[in-house]
């Protein structure tokens, strides 16, 4: 009963001041997070219609920014429960998601003649989906070593910046007070943060001509597949007559034709179609037993 109070009377409060116009103060919400859905959706468009006049930075600024986080919080909660059952803890889900929230109001713009909510999901279900992308990792790693890979990425970055040149391992051991041994297992541990995707670009800058390394990558040689064949019917051929051997040596090893061949064996080109079809047919049928 006593949220239904304040909703009423945050709504009236928000009718008020936007028939004041641009220089009308914003109505102070309590618990903006608590209002029912449609009172949270029509303060929002006064809060985003005031927001555009303010400058950036003032108090009053900060303050309706912050109130339209609050008012919103409930679709981040909604697109968390999308991926509840993923390992992460939904703390951390709701906290990425928060920051596209976040992003989605920066960017908002009421003459787009979008609702809000159509246009901030996308924003919060793409930050979660980053969040899971850039934190998965390819193998299964203690949590022990996860947090150490984080340790060591941030040391190593702080004393590249002081040394100007990569550290060693017995420097990043000093400055994390760890043993040598300790950092290494944690520089291993690293292999298995996200096995990238062979269909990911080349190069990490945005926009770069590299083409991903699936395009660079060898296919499987065809020939392969010949050099196969040719050891499975090598017992085969060895079981022909001598006139079958020699007709397929003529046929495929000198690439002679049909009526070359009549006319060495003396036999009509029909016939040597004959033999080629019989042959053939024959190893053919023995291949696929084998197979």
């Amino acid at each position: 009963m006593a949220g239904s109070v304040v909703a009423k009377t945050s709504v009236a409060s928000g009718r008020s001041a936007a028939a004041d116009g641009d220089r009308s103060e914003l109505p102070r919400l309590e618990c903006p997070g608590k209002l029912a859905p449609k009172d949270a959706r029509q303060l929002s468009k006064l809060f985003f219609d005031r927001l555009r006049t303010l400058d950036e930075g003032t108090h009053d600024y900060q303050y309706a920014r912050n109130t339209l986080i609050e008012l919103n919080i409930s679709l981040v909660n909604f697109a968390a429960g999308r991926f509840r059952n993923r390992s992460e803890p939904r703390e951390d889900i709701v906290q990425v998601g928060t920051i596209g929230l976040i992003k989605a109001i920066d960017r908002f713009d009421l003459s787009r003649e979008v609702e809000f909510t159509t246009f901030a999901i996308p924003y919060i279900t793409g930050e979660i989906k980053r969040f899971f992308r850039d934190t998965s990792w390819a193998v299964h790693v203690p949590r022990r070593l996860q947090e150490l890979r984080l340790e060591l990425a941030k040391a190593n970055e702080e004393l590249a910046g002081r040394l100007d040149r990569a550290p060693t391992t017995g420097e990043l051991a000093e400055l994390l007070d760890l043993t040598p041994a300790e950092v290494t297992e944690g520089q291993l541990a690293s292999n298995g943060y996200v096995a990238g995707s062979i269909d990911i670009p080349a190069g990490e800058e945005e926009g770069s001509s590299e083409g991903a390394l699936a395009d660079r990558l060898g296919d499987i040689d065809p020939a392969l597949e010949n050099v196969e064949n040719f050891h499975a019917l090598k017992p085969l051929l060895a079981g022909l007559a001598p006139r079958e051997r020699r007709i397929l040596r003529m046929r495929f090893g000198a690439e002679m034709t049909q009526a070359e061949i009549g006319a060495e064996l003396g036999i009509s080109q029909m016939h040597v179609s004959r033999l080629l079809n019989r042959t053939l047919t024959r190893l053919r049928g023995q291949l696929l037993v084998q197979e």
